[in-house]
């Protein structure tokens, strides 16, 4: 097999004595056996997406290793002494459940504290909102988690997060990216400073338990809270952690536990995918749930950022619900909550995406709040919270199953999330309700919105080719017409312009450059496409709506949604 010479290049300097003798005698075991998987260990460096940077672990350069990571952290310890020259450093590092998690997150430490930076590490997994709620606890200016979120098990990943808490944006992403780059393995400092590493756990524990608490309780009684029967998966993740000791100090005494998923375990060894954006995941839940008669299931990722909800239907049966509905119900109810307390001035706004549900407009519209709209990833909505500091915010969530209450923590937030959603379905149940008949009323009062998501997977580096050539398709011959609706507006994110297909005008969008486009119809439909910023995917994102005046309307209004969105994806032959 053939292997270009930049890729034998990047192999030539890991076989050099910068990097240790089992990583060169793995290095040389792949060119004998394995010279495909060599070349895909090598042909790229890991890049940061969305969600920072995640990729399979082992060697090489397109790989999460000692080395990546550790020249990660080098790039941003030099970064950090130049932005912040007269200041002693403070840095905070947490860590999941995944794979040799534990012993990156110490070469991280190590590298830091080899720089004269001081470092907090957690001594055991924790869940990723708790780095960031960590971070602004200790007046940090950065922190890492390491984590790959949902991904398989043979990934790892690393996230950046800034003074205020929140994931890393621009300038500072490619300012960070560009020292990165810069350096040269060898100049990676590995020794550790020791007396600069401090152990963190309960105290920190304590306080986050108490700020989530009173971020996301709302009044409700004692008795709602007693009544609400609860059934709670970790799916072998990090929440394990926290969200019992959340509810139960909340109020919330009847939390049934999945026990075969409660074990922290990175092979998760119950579920194809430890993702509760996937039915099947909260499977086990929902059969527990279904056997106690349980009022509303959760399931949470192996780092506690995304939240699954299943709740009971109009005829008695759990239904899973979307990122979408839970986004807008919780949403909802804070809003309720606060136009309630008199808390609404007109000085207020909520946070969504570009690829979420526009039900997030028409609820902030009806509110006299704000809502701001940012590129996919809570980055961005944190960004909002920093940029715009003369507003407050109530909270805000994406389609891919999180949200965020309040802005003590600055990302994704499973763990108040959970408590929320207790409090929206507590307070129901004590009013004869549910939360799937406040969300049906939703639909009449705001509009009937419904939302579908299909990824698909390319992996490699033909599969990379072929989901760039998918864009550039989509770019350069957009179509007039799907669904036998005309497309009025094309907006691409990476050339920043938004073109109305019927006056052939174009006008600058003010979001930052990202590789997203997006169709909208005549009839009010949405289409957007997007490849993943950390994984081998592309993602096509439906939304659908119509109106409609009385609850007797939802089945057959459901109905037509469903239709359109197949036809939809018939047209664009996605099938």
């Amino acid at each position: 097999m053939h292997i270009e010479k930049n890729i034998l290049d990047k192999v030539n300097e890991w076989l050099t004595p910068t990097f240790d003798a089992a990583t060169q005698d793995e290095i040389i075991e792949m060119m004998t056996t394995s010279p495909k998987n060599l070349e895909e260990s090598f042909y790229k460096n890991l890049e940061f997406g969305t969600g920072g940077m995640r990729g399979i672990m082992g060697v090489g350069t397109n790989r999460i290793n000692k080395y990546t990571l550790g020249k990660n952290t080098q790039g941003l310890s030099d970064y950090l002494k130049k932005s912040f020259p007269s200041e002693e450093l403070k840095v905070v590092i947490a860590y999941d459940c995944r794979h040799n998690s534990d012993s990156l997150a110490k070469v991280v430490a190590d590298v830091f504290s080899a720089n004269g930076i001081y470092v907090y590490l957690f001594s055991e997994m924790r869940p990723t909102p708790e780095l960031s709620f960590a971070l602004k606890h200790l007046n940090c200016h950065a922190g890492i988690v390491l984590t790959a979120s949902h991904n398989p098990p043979e990934y790892n990943g690393y996230k950046v997060y800034w003074q205020d808490g929140g994931q890393l944006v621009p300038p500072q992403d490619e300012e960070i990216i560009q020292v990165i780059e810069d350096l040269k393995y060898s100049e990676i400092k590995f020794e550790a400073n020791e007396s600069l590493i401090e152990y963190i756990d309960v105290a920190i524990d304590k306080a986050f338990i108490n700020s989530t608490i009173e971020n996301a309780s709302f009044n409700t009684s004692a008795e709602a809270q007693q009544n609400l029967k609860i059934v709670y998966t970790s799916l072998h993740g990090t929440s394990i952690k926290l969200v019992p000791a959340v509810l139960s100090k909340a109020g919330y005494t009847d939390v049934n536990i999945v026990p075969e998923q409660a074990e922290p375990n990175g092979d998760f060894p119950t579920v194809k995918s430890p993702n509760p954006e996937e039915p099947e995941a909260l499977s086990m839940a929902v059969a527990l749930a279904d056997k106690i008669k349980a009022d509303i299931v959760f399931g949470t990722d192996p780092d506690s950022d995304r939240l699954g909800v299943a709740v009971r239907n109009n005829e008695g049966k759990l239904q899973l619900l979307n990122g979408n509905q839970t986004m807008v119900v919780m949403t909802h109810f804070l809003l309720e909550q606060w136009k309630k307390a008199g808390k609404i001035n007109g000085k207020q706004f909520v946070g969504s995406t570009i690829v979420s549900t526009p039900m997030m407009l028409e609820l902030a519209s009806a509110y006299n709040v704000e809502c701001k709209v940012g590129l996919t990833g809570f980055k961005w909505i944190a960004k909002f919270i920093k940029d715009f500091p003369e507003l407050q915010f109530i909270g805000g969530g994406e389609e891919s199953f999180g949200f965020m209450v309040g802005d003590a923590v600055r990302d994704k937030d499973a763990v108040g999330a959970i408590l929320l959603m207790c409090e929206i379905a507590a307070q129901a149940k004590e009013k004869g309700s549910s939360v799937y008949k406040e969300l049906e009323q939703m639909y009449v009062d705001f509009g009937f919105y419904k939302e579908h998501l299909i990824s698909i997977t390319k992996k490699g580096i033909e599969g990379a080719n072929e989901i760039k050539q998918m864009m550039v398709d989509m770019r350069e011959k957009p179509v007039s017409e799907i669904n036998s609706q005309r497309v009025v507006m094309v907006e691409d994110y990476q050339n920043s312009t938004a073109r109305n297909l019927l006056s052939d005008e174009f006008e600058t969008l003010i979001i930052p450059k990202s590789d997203v486009l997006i169709y909208y119809l005549e009839d009010g439909s949405k289409i957007c496409a997007r490849p993943s910023g950390t994984e081998p995917k592309i993602k096509f994102y439906f939304s659908v709506n119509t109106a409609i005046e009385s609850l007797d309307e939802i089945k057959t209004a459901d109905a037509f949604l469903d239709t359109k969105i197949k036809n939809i994806i018939s047209q664009m032959q996605l099938n």
